[in-house]
Order: C-alpha cells, then structure tokens, then sequence
C-alpha cells in the first residue's frame, strides 16, 4: 500500500506537466520553434560589404543620351546634347561623357570626358580622369576627379573638380530627380552650375559661379528605352562671364521652349 502511495506521488508531477503541455496555447509553442529555429548558426557568416562574392564580377556596356533636344526663341533656334556610356562591371568601369550646344551655327559647350569609375558604396562611385574642352573656341584640357551617384531621396547627384593644364581650377554641380505621375509619364527638373577660379574669354567663363543650365522636362516612355519630352529650359550667365559673354554681343540669359528626345541602350 505505502509504495502504490509513493509511486502515484512520483507520477503526479510528469501528469501535470504533461497536462500543462497539451493545454498550452499554439502561440507559446510557435514562439518556441521561432526562437529556436533563429538560434545562431556554428557556421560564421563573412559579410562583405556591398561586394557581393558571387555577381557583380562580369562587364557590361550602356549608353544614355540624356538631351537630345532643340531650344526655341525668338532669337533662334540651339540644339544641344548631353550623354554618356560606360564599360565594365558593377565596381570598375570606363565612362564617356559628352555635352555640348550648337548655337546659330557655332558649337560651343563642348565638354568630352573620360573617366575611370571605382564603386565605393552601393549608391555611389568615384570617379577620375581627364576632360578636354573641344569645340569652335580655344581646346582645354583638364585633370577631373568626383562623384556620382543617387543621393537621400533618389537624387541623382554629381560633383566633380577640375584642374586645368595652365594651373586653373574649376568645378560642376550636377543635380535631378524623377517624379513618376504614372508609370509612363515622369517630370524631371535638372540643373547643372559651373564655378571656376578665373575668367576666361576665350571660352566665355568668369571666375566665380559662370554659368547655369536648368530644366522642367516632362516626358513620356513610348517603351523602356525611348522617350519624347517637352520641356522649359534655361541658360545663363553670371559674374564676369555674363559682361564677357554681352561683349562678344550673345545671349546673357534666356528661357527656351524646348522639345527633344531621351534614349538608352
């Protein structure tokens, strides 16, 4: 009789528990199986940074011609340019870059780069290279070294500083942004802001902020890689380089009706 008594006492226990167990909610149960399916793994894990071990590693090639367009005035008709293509893979690559403007017959603006591009994070690249100023008024070569990249917001930003084979200094501020009204339709303003350290006549710079280019360009996809636009643009003028510029009788500043053409490959 006492160890019948002693064995159910012993017994009583592991019933509970197991009474407990069955009664148990799902969720304490699920939370069990997360915690332990989340435990840390024996095997450690090497993060790389933004260099993905596997991709990244193969070379493409890509070209956007980001202005094709012609700029309408009473006084005249411009037609300018803006593009640019790169080879290599996702951390390394060659650009090309080309701008310019075709005004009453005259090519001016004429900017041609080319530049070794180092990925330094996943939104930005460093940039280096040389610049050659090469249109209708005197040649300028310069040393070019910057970034491009996507800033907060998605703004697709440049900076880039220049130093000049006759001991000069310059920079470019590049901004814009895409505003998606639908999934054709995109507004996109754009500006661009040139600086240089001194003023030259010969290409219609002043030291200081010289000139600005800026655009409202609403366009619209007919398919991914091609897009009409229209747009309201401007370019100016400052400083020393709007009294050269009204000296050699041009244009200091003017608002243009602007239609043209955006196209990658």
């Amino acid at each position: 009789m006492g160890a019948c008594l002693v064995a159910q006492a012993l017994a009583q226990p592991t019933a509970q528990a197991a009474d407990n167990a069955s009664s148990a909610p799902a969720s304490s149960v699920t939370a069990t199986r997360y915690h332990a399916a989340d435990a840390p793994s024996a095997t450690p894990v090497i993060y790389l940074g933004h260099i993905n071990p596997v991709m990244g590693q193969e070379s493409y090639f890509h070209g956007i011609m980001n202005e094709l367009e012609g700029r309408y005035a009473p006084g005249g008709t411009d037609f300018r340019w803006d593009g640019e293509a790169w080879y290599g893979s996702d951390y390394n690559k060659v650009w090309l870059k080309t701008e310019g403007t075709l005004e009453r017959g005259r090519l001016h603006d004429g900017d041609h780069e080319l530049l070794y591009s180092r990925s330094i994070s996943p939104y930005f690249n460093l940039q280096g290279g040389v610049r050659t100023d090469l249109d209708d008024g005197p040649t300028r070569t310069w040393g070019a070294f910057g970034v491009q990249g996507l800033a907060l917001y998605q703004f697709e930003v440049q900076a880039t500083a220049y130093v000049s084979d006759r001991g000069r200094f310059a920079a470019r501020l590049e901004g814009s942004y895409d505003f998606l009204l639908t999934n054709r339709l995109i507004l996109q303003p754009q500006a661009e802001f040139n600086l240089y350290t001194k003023s030259d006549a010969g290409r219609q710079v002043g030291a200081g902020l010289s000139d600005v280019d800026a655009g409202l360009r609403l366009r619209y996809e007919l398919w991914r890689k091609f897009a009409p636009y229209v747009a309201v643009t401007y370019s100016g003028y400052f400083t020393q380089a709007r009294r050269i510029v009204h000296d050699q009788g041009g244009e200091t500043g003017t608002v243009r009706f602007t239609m043209g053409i955006r196209s990658w490959f």
